[in-house]
């Protein structure tokens, strides 16, 4: 078993956890995403410099090439036949030969809000930095846009439709939870569906705090984390003046719950290690979930954390 991190800094490997040694294997800059694929070998860093693979638990890695270097997110279908990725700018690719080629998804540039996808503090662009295919729709694509919002296609990408109505635009990461039922986590609120994308409602109206960055399911729980502001905020005595906030409903009910580095930290990446839940936060810190339900210290890692995979 290893622990591929993903950080500001490239991707770090670890074998224990709590961790008592880490080992840089990738240096590659920022990486949004490390991601594996049960019907693909290999695990996948989706980093600003490229898309890696490595074949060998995250020892050594290989560049596969993408047509636009800074890559935020990674998905296979769930035959592996088919590999996809989008970049900032937000353009889609995909290759249907284990990596070696790509071809774009034109259709992506097509969607009548194309030319609405952009923000400031990302050169005026935008970036593609969720993607997710569940098994039982196997040809739909579910990709989360910053800036530009949800948008889903039916025919393995070739064709997209809009499912940004009622859903804050600023998405930073679609949870899969069934074929018709997503989590959002956007920069200004906590969203769900129940059809697809097709309406959204609201999660976090009783939360104060409203910038959340990725959700994760696991073993009947729902788990989210959420800064007050953006990250341009996150210093000061309070840091990130984040929260961690659980719920065995799905997000019907949300709990806000202790965790070792509230509220300077903000826990920005998630995991499962050997039936506990794993996080990361922004300064490094790894935490872990015990059986009655505390989040306690895992171990540092040398650069804030982006994504976390078990291989």
């Amino acid at each position: 078993m290893a622990v591929l991190i993903g950080t500001r800094d490239g991707v770090f490997r670890a074998t224990t956890i709590p961790v008592d040694d880490v080992e840089q294997v990738l240096d590659s800059g920022d990486v949004p995403r490390v991601r594996t694929f049960p019907e693909v070998d290999g695990v996948f860093a989706a980093t600003k410099t490229g898309l890696f693979r490595s074949m060998d638990e995250g020892q050594t890695w290989a560049d596969l090439g993408v047509p636009q270097e800074e890559v935020y997110s990674v998905v296979a279908s769930p035959d592996g036949e088919r590999l996809y990725t989008g970049t900032h700018p937000a353009h889609l690719y995909v290759s249907t030969d284990g990596g070696e080629t790509w071809d774009e998804l034109e259709g992506f540039q097509e969607l009548p809000s194309r030319d609405e996808w952009h923000t400031p503090r990302h050169r005026n662009e935008a970036h593609v930095r969720s993607l997710s295919v569940h098994p039982e729709t196997p040809d739909r694509v579910i990709a989360g846009v910053e800036v530009g919002g949800v948008h889903i296609s039916e025919d393995q990408g070739e064709t997209w439709t809009e499912r940004r109505d009622g859903v804050h635009d600023d998405v930073h990461h679609v949870l899969v939870l069934g074929p018709d039922e997503y989590v959002a986590s956007c920069g200004d609120g906590f969203y769900r569906t129940r059809d697809a994308g097709q309406s959204w409602t609201r999660l976090d109206t009783d939360l104060d705090h409203r910038y959340f960055r990725e959700a994760f399911a696991f073993d009947g729980r729902l788990y989210a984390a959420a800064a007050r502001n953006s990250p341009g905020t996150w210093s000061g005595e309070n840091g990130a003046d984040a929260i961690l906030v659980e719920s065995t409903d799905f997000g019907e009910t949300i709990e806000t719950v202790s965790y070792s580095g509230e509220p300077a930290e903000v826990i920005l990446a998630w995991t499962a290690v050997d039936g506990r839940v794993l996080a990361g936060t922004n300064d490094g810190r790894l935490i872990s979930r015990d059986a009655d339900g505390t989040w306690a210290d895992a171990g540092m890692i040398p650069a804030g954390i982006r994504s976390l995979e078990v291989y």
